[in-house]
């Protein structure tokens, strides 16, 4: 390279080889230079020599240390680039002098102003832009939010009820939605209440509405405060992945109480049951429910492991369930669960209403609170004398079932058989004329309250039509019937199924044209009998399909698991027939859900003759589930019925489901309660 073509040059060879070597390195804007050991210049390129000074520091550096010297300095006025490097013949010698490498740097200067100034348009371009896309992102997401609701609030408060507008920022406008929502919510339900409210009164009906008892509540208490108490929850809070859902549990008293415990507000006391229910109560296990709309207090009670399989999955379920329906599953008793139903029993001693899971429970609360009213309603069947005495503790049960004021069941029958009961296992005065039990200076009233439910299934039903249905279900078919239930021995799912078999083999012409939906919740799958269904469910539909399905198309679709409202909905409303065949029973209210939710006036229900709704929805087909060919002709009626007949059968259904709403059976059973007369309570006004 250049340095070891002059190094030798420098000790040695006259300036002008060295001048010849550097001429052919040197090119414009470059320039070279070569300097002797005590850093004087000897040549250096024609461009260069005349613009060096006599001497640079960073030259005589780099001969007294040998090391190689770089940077920027200013040669005949311009910025150049140097580079000096020691020259000598040897590594380990002594330099004998130096080589510099000069490049004109004027350019980058020039560069950087060029940059400066392209950086300076740059920036103000982009400034520019993010004003205005912050201009932009303001409107869209504050502004036209903000009057989008304007606007919708304007048109609820002009009577016209809209589904809310949708907002962009979930954090920033959240909240605010929420309580828009809500206020929008109370507006339109109080508007839907007074326009309901006129119109009975003009049509001079006397039926019962959300307002009405409302307002029969607030005139009967008086300020006192009102409790339920049940054991399943209305809502549970459940952990889905790291956040908090809710969901409704697959229960008929939440179906039915849900929308009383909105109209009157209260407090509902139940079992704790979701695995995220602590995290969202107070202090005092208390949250407000529902989640979107609070219009009540849930208060929680905790129970243990052995709490809740001794009161719950034993006495309960195991014994007093299966003792009270009528469906050949053995009751169980053990003392110890027993001893765990007193306990629980116990803790919930702090409140009122319903149900076979607190039959302790009024004594214990007349105990505690002497001036408390207390009504138990028992939603289940009550059985006969004879059956009832199964149980090991039958006196103490109906011992503490006449703590209570007032005693409701869901039929006539059911009062008979209990007073029949009282008349034969406990010291009482049964007085048959006006179906009360004396005990001592306490009287307690038994009489029929037969639960319903809401005339609105659901506030805002989902958009889902018939064919979106079918879709999702992958079915391409002409009927389609609905079946829906917890997966419960008493509901005879397998004995519908093997009518839905019988069906399909009678009326061979309906195979690919029909397909039964059920949808069934699991259900006390703790207790071997549960199970045990759950696997002959599985197994009937199973061998009915695997019998007779071709290609695409299945008789029986199953689906098990939780389904809310807003899921069953479509189910209700698309359904061609409606299949509520359960063995025994002390109402079902999915039979007047689906009454409720056809609003088309269309759709037939198959209904046992062994339910409460029998005795209301006689325009039903109603069937014994036992008869396997009865109950699959009744199907043959629903798919060929006239549509003229359906409309005449489904049209009277829907007037008594009306008229026998929730908050009739609500107003009643508090209306009596409050009513009954002083000196039968002890004195204790109300």
């Amino acid at each position: 390279g250049l340095k070891e073509a002059v190094s030798p040059l420098v000790v040695s060879g006259p300036p002008t080889r060295i001048e010849r070597v550097i001429r052919r390195f040197g090119a414009p804007g470059r320039g070279i230079a070569v300097y002797d050991r005590f850093a004087n210049l000897l040549v250096a390129t024609a461009d260069l020599a005349p613009q060096l000074p006599t001497a640079l520091p960073f030259v005589s550096q780099t001969v007294a240390t040998g090391t190689v010297q770089q940077g920027l300095t200013v040669v005949g006025g311009r910025e150049v680039h140097y580079y000096a490097v020691p020259l000598a013949p040897d590594e380990n010698e002594r330099p004998v002098g130096a080589l510099v490498v000069f490049q004109d740097a004027s350019h980058i200067g020039r560069l950087l102003s060029d940059q400066i100034r392209v950086n300076a348009v740059r920036g103000l371009v982009f400034a520019t832009l993010i004003s205005l896309i912050t201009f932009a992102l303001v409107r869209w997401s504050i502004t036209h939010p903000l009057a989008r609701m304007a606007e919708w609030a304007h048109q609820l408060r002009a009577g016209r009820a809209l589904p809310p507008p949708r907002v962009g920022d979930s954090e920033l406008f959240g909240p605010l939605a929420t309580e828009v929502s809500g206020l929008a919510r109370s507006l339109t339900r109080a508007r839907a209440a007074a326009a309901e409210e006129a119109r009975l009164r003009l049509e001079g009906q006397s039926r019962w509405t959300e307002e009405r008892l409302k307002q029969v509540v607030a005139a009967r208490l008086q300020g006192r405060p009102f409790f339920v108490v049940s054991n399943r929850e209305p809502f549970s809070h459940v952990w889905q992945g790291r956040t908090i859902g809710t969901i409704t549990p697959a229960s008929g008293l939440v179906t039915a109480l849900d929308p009383v415990m909105r109209a009157c507000g209260g407090v509902w006391v139940a079992h704790g049951s979701g695995d995220a229910d602590r995290e969202v109560v107070d202090v005092r296990d208390e949250v407000r429910v529902p989640p979107e709309d609070p219009r009540y207090t849930l208060k929680r009670v905790w129970l243990s492991p052995r709490e809740l399989a001794g009161y719950y999955l034993g006495f309960s379920n195991e014994g007093l369930w299966p003792l009270c329906h009528n469906v050949h599953t053995r009751p169980e008793f053990h003392p110890e669960d027993w001893a765990q139903y007193h306990s629980v029993n116990a803790k919930f001693a702090d409140a009122v209403l319903e149900a076979y899971h607190f039959a302790l429970l009024p004594r214990l609360v007349r105990e505690k609170r002497p001036d408390a009213r207390v009504a138990l309603f028992w939603h289940i069947p009550w059985p006969n004398p004879e059956a009832f005495g199964i149980c090991p503790w039958q006196a103490e049960v109906l011992h503490g079932m006449l703590g209570a004021d007032l005693v409701g069941f869901q039929t006539q029958f059911h009062c008979n058989n209990f007073l029949e009961t009282v008349d034969r296992a406990v010291e009482a005065r049964t007085d048959w004329e006006h179906f009360t039990v004396d005990r001592g200076q306490h009287t307690t009233y038994v009489k029929p309250f037969p639960i319903s439910v809401a005339p609105a299934f659901i506030d805002e039903p989902p958009k889902v039509t018939r064919e979106a249905l079918l879709a999702e279900l992958g079915l391409s078919v002409e009927f389609l019937g609905v079946g829906v239930e917890r997966l419960d021995y008493t509901k005879g799912l397998p004995e519908r199924f093997r009518a839905i078999g019988r069906f399909f083999d009678q009326h061979p012409s309906y195979r690919e044209r029909l397909t039964f939906v059920q949808l069934a919740a699991l259900s006390r799958t703790e207790i071997p009998r549960y199970r045990a269904l759950a696997d002959e469910v599985r197994e009937t539909v199973e061998a009915i399909n695997g019998r007779l399905q071709t290609g695409a198309w299945r008789p029986i679709v199953l689906l098990t698991g939780q389904h809310n409202h807003r899921d069953l909905w479509p189910y209700y409303r698309w359904a061609d027939f409606c299949m509520v065949t359960a063995l025994h029973d002390g109402m079902n209210l999915v039979a007047k859900e689906f009454v409720s939710v056809r609003d088309d006036e269309d759709g037939a229900l198959i209904l046992s003759r062994f339910t409460g709704a029998a005795r209301e929805l006689r325009d039903a087909l109603l069937v014994n589930p036992y008869d396997v060919d009865g109950t699959a002709e009744a199907i043959r009626m629903a798919v060929e019925m006239t549509p003229a007949e359906r409309r005449g059968r489904m049209l009277r259904m829907r007037q008594t489901v009306r008229e026998h709403n929730i908050y009739r059976w609500a107003g009643l059973l508090l209306g009596e309660l409050a009513g009954l007369p002083a000196e039968d309570l002890g004195g204790r006004p109300l």
